[in-house]
């Protein structure tokens, strides 16, 4: 089999929760070494944050979540205490060695332990050295935690999600899952392979990442925002209207739901043929797309009285043929049942001690000179201590007594 894209590539990570550790598992799905710094005892913030748990066939407590879980696939797991002089050694001495550096701590939290980029710099001039906040480096806020509901308020996203106005229910609305932190672990990961391919590139240098959830929520915003610089007004919340298109939204139908985008003038007057209404393509309120955004709310209630005829299979069946984009609303059970998604392999089985068959979400990038094929469950806690420390020159009578007092 090829080599994976980073192979060779090693990392030492100190992120914990969510944004980080994403970042770093994308790396290690493509082939970096990934050794992921824990507290000894408690491990990772994540694997605190609730149930579910997977079983433990002895009926013993574990720290094995889905929150953890999620996140942490293909590392190894190593636990140092940094509070203690002996941790930070280890640390210090293990990221000589190391391509990259990750860390999520507050700004100037990893100062006092000399374990911040200048210091690391130091000892490995050639450190890509990756920090991921709440909010940046720099800045009247950089010293505040941030987590993704935070930012979503903050930076804007909440504004402009939620049901129209109007509408039962109206006002701002958290997007479900942790999309911020999702698309900042993206950032770091692009960041880092920037770094990378500059230091490559450019005579060996390393240098600072700074990556944070407030400039990545607000950059994530596109043509929202774009349109408030352009014309200074913010959009309103649209609730399932689509962002260009229309008529675009969720339409009820005799047994459930679907979802409809109309992209172009082309697709409408095919999707009024379908609805068996072909007269709304010439009517002048729709005949183009401006027109039907300018008439949004009257398209889209004459559609919801259209689709409410027919079963959602025959909907999609016939809107399918016409070339109109629309789809199911799928719950997860829907979602990885659904054949395409199989043939896709999004759903993965890893050997983890507690489940031999455990399943994960594969990594959503397919090379097809280097594909990643396998996958490593996520491990326990401190998994690989002794195995990591023993690249470093620990024995493990040195590894035992670090452990007697409980700095690993």
């Amino acid at each position: 089999m090829s080599a994976l894209p980073l192979s060779g590539i090693k990392i030492l990570d100190l992120t914990r929760v969510l944004a980080g550790p994403l970042s770093a598992q994308m790396l290690a799905d493509l082939g970096a070494e990934v050794i992921k710094i824990e507290r000894p005892g408690g491990g990772d913030d994540a694997r605190a944050f609730g149930p579910p748990y997977l079983k433990d066939p002895e009926g013993k407590a574990n720290n094995n979540n889905s929150f953890y879980l999620c996140a942490n696939r293909n590392k190894k797991s190593v636990t140092v205490n940094i509070a203690t002089a002996e941790g930070q050694d280890i640390v210090r001495e293990l990221a000589k060695s190391c391509d990259v550096m990750m860390e999520n701590y507050k700004v100037g939290d990893l100062k006092r332990y000399r374990l911040d980029y200048e210091s690391i710099r130091a000892i490995n001039p050639g450190i890509i050295y990756c920090s991921v906040t709440g909010f940046g480096q720099t800045g009247p806020y950089a010293p505040r935690a941030g987590y993704d509901a935070i930012l979503q308020a903050m930076g804007g996203l909440m504004s402009v999600t939620g049901h129209l106005d109007g509408e039962p229910g109206a006002g701002p609305m958290k997007v479900g899952p942790s999309i911020v932190d999702y698309m900042t672990g993206m950032n770091s990961s692009i960041g880092i392979l920037a770094a990378l391919y500059h230091r490559k590139a450019n005579g060996g240098e390393g240098q600072h990442v700074d990556v944070c959830l407030f400039d990545t929520v607000i950059a994530s915003l596109s043509h929202y925002a774009q349109i408030f610089l352009v014309n200074g007004q913010t959009p309103p919340r649209r609730g399932t209207w689509g962002n260009g298109g229309m008529p675009a939204g969720v339409f009820r139908c005799t047994d459930g739901e679907l979802m409809l985008v109309v992209g172009n003038d082309g697709q409408f007057q095919r999707t009024c043929a379908v609805l068996g209404a072909p007269e709304l393509a010439t009517d002048p309120r729709f005949v183009k797309n401006n027109d039907r955004v300018v008439h949004g709310k009257e398209i889209m209630a004459i559609f919801a009285g259209l689709f409410l005829k027919k079963p959602v299979a025959h909907w999609l069946d016939e809107l399918e043929k016409a070339g109109v984009p629309s789809g199911p609303i799928n719950d997860f059970s829907q979602v990885f049942a659904d054949p395409h998604v199989q043939s896709r392999g999004m759903q993965v089985k890893v050997d983890h001690p507690l489940q031999h068959d455990l399943s994960l979400i594969r990594n959503a990038i397919t090379f097809s000179g280097t594909p990643v094929k396998e996958y490593r469950a996520p491990p326990l806690l401190g998994a690989d201590t002794k195995d990591v420390l023993a690249t470093i020159g620990y024995d493990e009578a040195k590894v035992e007594a670090l452990k007697e007092k409980k700095i690993v």
